[in-house]
């Protein structure tokens, strides 16, 4: 296998490729998706999309989603499942999947290992306990606001407000020292960067294991009362095991909840009217949160499954070993679940938009997603009632070229 087969083959893997008219950003439109994406749900929930040679399954409808996120027929194993073994060699498997790479990344597994995981898991993320933890996110997205004010305008407000806020919540929670956070936000960028080649691919998660290894023995060591150290101390799970879960509430902990307070605020700086009425009346940021997690959705690549049996999904049969893609910026724009589906309401009655999946993989840190961008959005525009962009629109850089989509800068002033 060639250098370049073998790249195309892992992203191929990692992420089942679209022609261009279905992933790509009109010029100017930088919040919806793609006009392909909206013509092709026009027409039906779920569509055989071809491409390069590839085919899968692309579901655009909101009911056909839910279908397919809870079917028990439907696997989230990627790492096992027939399109691996068909795109990529045994020696490049065992190279990007290594034992201890696997363990513990539950969000690849299916019950009842899944359940394993997810049920150890649960009760660190109750609503409950996500919402006594407001309090501390009001400090810190204050004391974030307080430096960007004395620093003065202009700013980033990725740099300065949308990414430090979720790194220093995440890293509270689990224990990490916020002053590693350069080396862990690099590897993150990298991995979920649509550039990085295979090789840099296995080596910068061989290096974010490293990482939070060194972490994990130091709490086996002296634990301490966070939730990285209530695992070591109260379960069984093993050190690579601890590894990777670390990793993955690490990666999804801050990359998912910066991208939606910076885009987030993109798109209500571009929406006076919609802007105008959260400042009226700051009561109603939770059901905006729920807007714009629907309007925007930063899962821009979709979420994939394979079909372990046979199962009918809006009305066409799913066979064996065939891929399924749910598109989420087509599911939550579907017509026929919301009226006028792209236009941007914040107080539009809530539905249920799929922003964090939906089953057993849903979300497990939605909760405290919430309450960052519903204390993040209020008090940053309580304290800049002027905020308003740096540049034109079209100078903000987008992240088209990560899976998770937002930008890479929001200047901005005030």
């Amino acid at each position: 296998m060639t250098t370049a087969e073998r790249q195309r083959n892992a992203a191929q893997l990692l992420r089942p490729q679209l022609p261009a008219e279905l992933t790509d950003k009109r010029a100017g439109c930088p919040f919806d998706p793609a006009t392909g994406l909206t013509e092709l749900s026009g027409r039906g929930g779920i569509h055989r999309v071809e491409h390069n040679g590839d085919s899968v399954w692309l579901v655009t409808g909101h009911d056909e989603a839910r279908a397919v996120l809870a079917a028990p027929q439907m696997s989230s194993d990627r790492i096992n499942s027939p399109r691996a073994k068909a795109l990529i060699s045994p020696e490049l498997h065992a190279e990007m999947f290594p034992p201890e790479r696997r363990a513990g990344s539950f969000i690849f597994m299916d019950a009842p290992e899944h359940t394993r995981f997810r049920r150890l898991l649960t009760g660190q993320f109750t609503v409950r306990r996500m919402r006594d933890l407001t309090p501390r996110v009001h400090e810190i997205v204050t004391g974030c606001l307080d430096a960007m004010v004395e620093k003065g305008p202009p700013a980033d407000l990725v740099h300065d407000f949308a990414l430090p806020v979720p790194s220093l919540v995440i890293c509270e929670l689990l224990g990490v020292d916020y002053g590693d956070r350069d080396e862990f936000q690099r590897r993150t960028s990298k991995l979920l960067s649509l550039t990085t080649t295979v090789d840099e691919q296995i080596e910068n998660a061989t290096e974010m294991r490293r990482f939070m290894r060194e972490l994990v023995e130091e709490k086996q060591r002296d634990p301490g009362d966070d939730l990285l150290s209530g695992l070591v101390r109260d379960t069984d799970l093993t050190t690579d095991e601890l590894v990777g879960i670390a990793n993955l509430l690490l990666i999804a902990g801050h990359e998912t909840t910066a991208n939606m307070l910076a885009l987030g605020t993109f798109a209500l700086l571009e929406h006076p009217a919609e802007l105008e009425k959260l400042r009226a009346d700051p009561g109603l940021v939770e059901n905006a949160v729920e807007e714009l997690l629907r309007y925007l959705s930063i899962i821009s690549a979709g979420v994939s499954r394979h079909a372990r049996e046979d199962v009918e999904i809006g009305g066409v049969t799913v066979r064996a070993g065939e891929t399924v893609v749910v598109s989420v910026p087509a599911v939550n724009r579907d017509e026929r679940q919301y009226d006028d589906p792209h236009a941007l309401l914040l107080d539009r009655p809530r539905g249920h938009h799929v922003a964090f999946g939906h089953g057993i993989h849903q979300c497990l840190g939605q909760q405290l997603a919430r309450v960052e961008m519903a204390v993040g959005f209020t008090e940053l525009l309580r304290r800049l009632p002027s905020l308003q962009l740096a540049v034109p629109a079209h100078e903000v850089p987008l992240r088209t070229d990560m899976s998770i989509y937002g930008v890479h800068r929001l200047p901005v002033t005030w």
